[in-house]
């Protein structure tokens, strides 16, 4: 299995379960959707916590599952996952640590609230591949202001706990110790009230994004397959990292 799941006192748990850069493969994106749903159909969950085994949260999806023409299943599948959590009808808190990058903080993106470890960083890298992060367009926007969004989509570069917190990505930044114990504690109590309050809660929270998100998701996973990937640069920049060298830019 490449998840874990459980849940103990109203707590529901997700622990991304392939060490030691929990790569999303369509294999643990499946799991993970199959997850949410058990754990959604539970009457006396109160919150759920994403989490994963090991030093980093995860270091994104699986760049050769991106490529021609594994990608026509991958994309759809990737933003069904994202829109999963992000629909999820109670609380969702992602515990984060060590690198979390590409999809990995697109999973992140779409809980209500990220705690992270001092020494975890944050970023979509995806452009230095000539691709973009699907669903950090579509949510991104959301949390943090429009410059800041665009900045980390188009620069690639990554933010560490304390600036991802300063953007209002991170809710709370503590030591990489302690990530566990305090989303556990933020859990707890959420889990003290009333499971058909917190849904009822979480969607009115979320009433005036609910149907933009996820309409803006599956156009955003429509413009990655229909438009980014027929450039040159796109399956050029995939590849190249692949090789481990230096792509070849034909700017189409």
């Amino acid at each position: 299995m490449a998840i874990q799941t459980s849940i103990e006192d109203g707590i529901g748990r997700i622990v991304l379960d392939e060490p030691p850069l929990n790569i999303l493969s369509q294999k643990l994106l499946g799991e993970l959707r199959g997850g949410l749903g058990k754990l959604e159909a539970e009457p006396t969950l109160r919150v759920l916590v994403l989490s994963a085994e090991g030093k980093h949260f995860s270091a994104g999806a699986d760049v050769g599952e991106h490529l021609p023409p594994a990608f026509e299943q991958m994309i759809p599948e990737f933003v069904e996952t994202i829109a999963a959590i992000d629909a999820f009808p109670l609380p969702v808190i992602a515990s984060v640590k060590g690198r979390c990058l590409g999809g990995g903080f697109e999973v992140a993106q779409a809980a209500d609230m990220i705690v992270a470890g001092e020494g975890a960083m944050f970023g979509q890298p995806e452009i230095m591949l000539a691709v973009l992060p699907p669903a950090a367009c579509a949510v991104l926007p959301d949390i943090c202001s429009a410059g800041q969004a665009a900045e980390i989509v188009f620069s690639g570069e990554a933010l560490n706990a304390q600036q991802a917190h300063e953007a209002g990505i991170v809710l709370r930044v503590v030591s990489d110790d302690s990530v566990e114990t305090e989303a556990l504690d933020l859990a707890g109590k959420i889990a003290r009230h009333s499971a058909a309050a917190l849904r009822v809660t979480k969607k009115a929270l979320r009433a005036g994004m609910a149907e933009r998100r996820s309409a803006t998701l599956k156009g955003v996973g429509r413009i990655y397959v229909d438009e980014l990937m027929q450039t040159e640069d796109s399956v050029e920049g995939l590849q190249a990292f692949l090789d481990k060298r230096k792509p070849n830019w034909k700017h189409h």
